[in-house]
């Protein structure tokens, strides 16, 4: 027994001890996503939203009150300058013009009587026959007879010029683009009876932030494409810019285009593209709003630095950020061309972390 418990010990003590000692597993060296820094001059292209118009757009209307007798165009005619637009009815107005002619016709014979009488009293005063008084009498009433005359006389031009009123008629060559009364409805002096295009050139209005309006200036090319014309862009150049805030905070500038096409209709949706050249203090560098991390110690990026083939090491860069832009984050200072930045896994990775660095894929500026 005591053979056997001996034995037994010592294979228990040997047995470890021939046992192969197990190597520790070598690190896992994980690959990262990163871009290329690559600097630019700041310039950016941004597009807008607008509605194509017409160059000159009219709201036609009546100087008088009255009853619409006569409509005489639809949506969509095209007419001439001085053609018919609607008409009033102009009985009550004609019918001034006949009192008036009337009231001209008794005063002209008032105005002859007065100064018939102004003669006689005239030659009496000569002959020493009237008083001073009597002359001068006589001298006014004829004077009185004659603005009279005049009087009645101007307000015959205004009644026929009322009655003129009283017609609409197109302003210039265009097309009708909207209607916004009924035949027979009552109009008020100024009330729109209809809306006229007029001109050749086309128009697309956009409203820019106030950010921007500072960067665009008049007569600068632009792309315009509309949505029911797929695959063409029509030139175009900026032909005003705003120069007060709407309720929106933001400013219009209007934009006429180059050579119109027959495809184009007022009222079509359109998409302004405008290249905005760099400002003076412009951002360098822009990288995916991703790549950049915040701590206690501020904003930061990890920039790769290639060690070996394939292989890298990280390294911690604080940075200074500007605005978030389309094109990504404004990157102020940190950051120099030809340097690569992580841009996944941020929040996982510590400086100085050994990674596998694929071949490079994307550029950020």
């Amino acid at each position: 027994m005591t053979r056997a418990l001996c034995l037994a010990l010592t294979t228990a003590v040997l047995a470890p001890a021939c046992q192969k000692k197990k190597e520790p597993p070598p690190p896992v060296i994980r690959p990262v996503r990163y871009v290329t820094v690559a600097g630019d001059d700041g310039a950016s292209s941004r597009r807008f939203s607008g509605v194509a118009q017409a160059g000159e757009e009219s709201r036609l209307s009546s100087r008088v009150p009255g009853t619409l007798e006569e409509l005489a165009v639809k949506l969509g005619d095209r007419v001439k300058k001085g053609a018919l637009i609607a008409r009033l009815d102009a009985r009550d107005l004609e019918l001034q013009v006949s009192e008036a002619t009337a009231a001209l016709g008794q005063a002209r014979a008032g105005e002859r009587n007065a100064q018939a009488s102004y003669r006689r009293v005239r030659a009496l005063y000569e002959n020493q026959n009237a008083s001073r008084q009597d002359l001068d009498n006589a001298r006014a009433a004829a004077e009185s007879a004659t603005m009279q005359v005049r009087s009645i006389s101007q307000r015959i031009a205004l009644a026929r010029r009322q009655v003129g009123h009283a017609s609409v008629t197109a302003p210039a060559d265009g097309v009708i683009s909207g209607i916004f009364v009924e035949q027979n409805e009552n109009v008020s002096p100024g009330q729109p009876i209809a809306s006229l295009q007029s001109g050749d050139e086309l128009e697309v209005r956009v409203s820019l932030p106030e950010s921007l309006i500072t960067r665009v200036e008049r007569d600068q090319l632009v792309s315009v494409e509309f949505d029911a014309i797929k695959g063409t862009a029509f030139a175009g150049r900026v032909f005003e810019v705003g120069v007060s805030s709407e309720r929106t905070a933001t400013f219009t500038i209007t934009v006429r285009l180059e050579e119109p096409s027959g495809a184009i209709r007022a009222g079509m949706a359109a998409d302004v593209t405008i290249e905005f050249a760099a400002g003076d203090d412009a951002a360098r560098h822009r990288l995916p709003s991703v790549a950049v991390g915040e701590d206690m110690d501020g904003r930061f990026v990890f920039v790769v630095t290639p060690t070996d083939s394939g292989f890298g090491t990280v390294s911690r860069r604080p940075v200074k950020i500007g605005k978030l832009t389309g094109e990504g984050l404004e990157i102020l200072e940190g950051v120099e061309d030809g340097e690569q930045v992580v841009t996944a896994g941020v929040s996982h990775i510590r400086d100085g972390l050994r990674v596998r660095v694929p071949p490079a894929r994307d550029t950020a500026q």
